[in-house]
């Protein structure tokens, strides 16, 4: 992994709201955490053999393959809920467990609407805003990018 690689890294992290990630191969083992406001910081793990390690390819994020039906209304005066984060969306805590949010309930601030797994780490997702929920805008146990809207709510 070059320098190159582990900036990547680092700037997704700081992008992705996340505060530390693992990352384990047979020839590497990089932990990255986030100390309050700072800049992440890379600690690198002692290499169990001396012999230098292969060269892992950190892929840049590719855009979502699932695609979004675009609302057929005007969707001007909705709010989107978007994802933080990469990683793969759930409507429900576990498959017999009520959904969090469904079209029509009314949402206020703070209000956990969903969840995204990323990389074994169940994140809760809190609304930003209050109103009523329009639409779901993904399916259930699909995975979803950085930034990808999620719900339209009608603001009250």
């Amino acid at each position: 992994m070059d320098t190159k690689d582990i900036q990547q890294l680092i700037d997704f992290i700081s992008q992705s709201g996340l505060d530390e990630v693992n990352i384990e191969t047979s020839e590497l083992k990089i932990s990255v955490k986030r100390y309050g406001s700072g800049t992440p910081t890379l600690a690198p793990a002692p290499q169990a053999a001396l012999a230098a390690p292969a060269p892992v390819h950190v892929p840049a994020p590719q855009p979502a393959a699932a695609p979004v039906a675009p609302p057929s209304a005007d969707t001007s005066n909705y709010i989107t809920i978007k994802s933080p984060m990469i990683g793969t969306f759930y409507r429900s805590a576990s498959p017999d467990s009520p959904l969090f949010a469904e079209v029509g309930d009314s949402i206020s601030e703070g209000k956990v609407v969903c969840i995204i797994e990323a990389m074994k780490l169940f994140n809760e997702i809190e609304s930003e805003v209050s109103g009523r929920i329009v639409k779901i805008l993904v399916e259930n146990a699909t995975p979803v990018e950085y930034d990808q809207p999620l719900f339209l709510v009608e603001p009250i």
